[in-house]
């Protein structure tokens, strides 16, 4: 029998272990893990690989700083990933996934 499907929701913490308010971390069974800044998806980790939003990816520098803590890695690593095609970019947050 297969379990349900149920997101895990968590916030970000900061240095001090401290909750981040609107930064979360999502995780689905099977499906993946997401990053959530406010109401946006930025970037989700599946077992295909990782999918950035086109549009909020480098949002802000909020954004930016718990993308980078997320995917464990700085802006420009992104970039070069994204510009090598190791990282797709897709609209994560109109339904056009």
């Amino acid at each position: 029998m297969n379990k349900l499907q149920c997101p895990h929701i968590k916030n970000m913490t900061n240095n001090n272990g401290n909750t981040v308010p609107n930064q979360f971390i999502i995780s689905i069974n099977s499906v993946g893990t997401f990053f959530q800044s406010y109401d946006s998806i930025i970037a989700v980790k599946s077992p295909v690989g990782i999918v950035l939003d086109a549009t909020y990816w480098d949002y802000s520098r909020t954004t930016g700083k718990y993308r980078n803590i997320f995917l464990g890695e700085t802006k420009k690593e992104t970039q070069v990933k994204i510009d090598a095609g190791i990282y797709k970019l897709m609209d994560l947050n109109g339904g056009n996934i």
